[in-house]
């Protein structure tokens, strides 16, 4: 079985973890017979803040400089190393990575789509092209406002592979980014 198998078993049933072998000790799963297919995921975080700070970051005011610039570049630098950051995920051959910013009430909203061709999916991807967005927004706005959160890290959709189509419910599509 494998992740896509285990990911989409009937409900009611254990799944299986697919990164344990039989005596319980982590491994890499083999995902060498599976096809390679175009996948792409999307994920969002929400970086919690004063409104003048989110004012300051709009406004390009913010003492470290452009914390959208860095923040972007950040996000897409982390997606070139997830696999040497999460343990058990495979090195994936990236097609595109966007990272895009949304202003919300008292808060910025990130959000990271990732595509490739692979045998495998980039749902891990875009969730640590996220976290490392919004640790650099932290980072580059914490002289201003300690208390920022990041948190709402998530999966919003992914597509391709054998289990098919996902979209987290009450997630909308975004109009425009920064």
């Amino acid at each position: 079985m494998n992740d896509e198998q285990a990911e989409s078993k009937p409900e009611g049933e254990v799944p299986v973890l697919t990164h344990l072998d039989a005596l319980g000790r982590a491994r890499m799963v083999d995902v060498g017979g599976k096809d390679v297919t175009r996948r792409r995921a999307a994920a969002r975080c929400r970086v919690t803040m004063h409104a003048e700070t989110l004012q300051m970051i709009l406004a390009g005011g913010m003492p470290k400089g452009d914390v959208l610039a860095a923040a972007r570049l950040a996000g897409i630098m982390a997606v070139k190393r997830t696999a040497e950051l999460i343990p058990l995920c495979h090195p994936l051959p990236l097609d595109s990575v966007e990272v895009g910013f949304r202003p919300a009430a008292g808060a910025l909203e990130v959000e990271a789509v990732v595509s490739v061709s692979a045998r495998t999916g980039a749902e891990m991807e875009a969730l640590t092209a996220v976290a490392v967005a919004g640790l650099t927004v932290y980072d580059m706005c914490k002289a201003v406002d300690r208390g920022m959160s990041i948190d709402a890290v998530r999966l919003v959709t992914k597509s391709g592979g054998r289990s098919g189509d996902y979209r987290r419910e009450g997630e909308e599509q975004w109009p425009h980014k920064l």
